[in-house]
């Protein structure tokens, strides 16, 4: 024969923690982060314009980088890539210079491990 119980069952704590923001909301409500959300957009649109120039399995080991008034940096994940995209970019830069992005200087950079 089984019982109810003779306790009341304690309440379930309040959250003290706000639920967590998407990162869109998050970068729309701060004036540095839409910033950084937009230059993060402009590295990636850059990105899809280089890709069809970039060899077959070269697209794997390229990264859009950061993004400044001089230049854009794509960052290369080993030397041998590096150099493949060094000689690679006085296209790189035609292309961003024939799209009318601004700005159409591009920088490369190997990731260290």
């Amino acid at each position: 024969m089984s019982s109810a119980p003779r306790y009341k069952p304690a309440p379930a704590p309040k959250r003290q923690v706000p639920d967590p923001l998407p990162i869109a909301q998050a970068l729309s409500q701060h004036d540095g982060l839409a910033r950084l959300g937009i230059l993060l957009m402009e590295s990636n649109r850059r990105m899809e314009l280089v890709k069809p120039c970039l060899p077959g399995a070269l697209v794997r080991f390229v990264k859009p980088g950061p993004i400044d008034e001089e230049a854009w940096t794509l960052l290369a994940s080993n030397a041998a890539v590096g150099a493949k995209l060094r000689h690679l970019h006085p296209r790189l830069e035609e292309l961003l210079q024939e799209s009318g992005l601004q700005p159409y200087r591009v920088r490369i950079k190997v990731q260290q491990p």
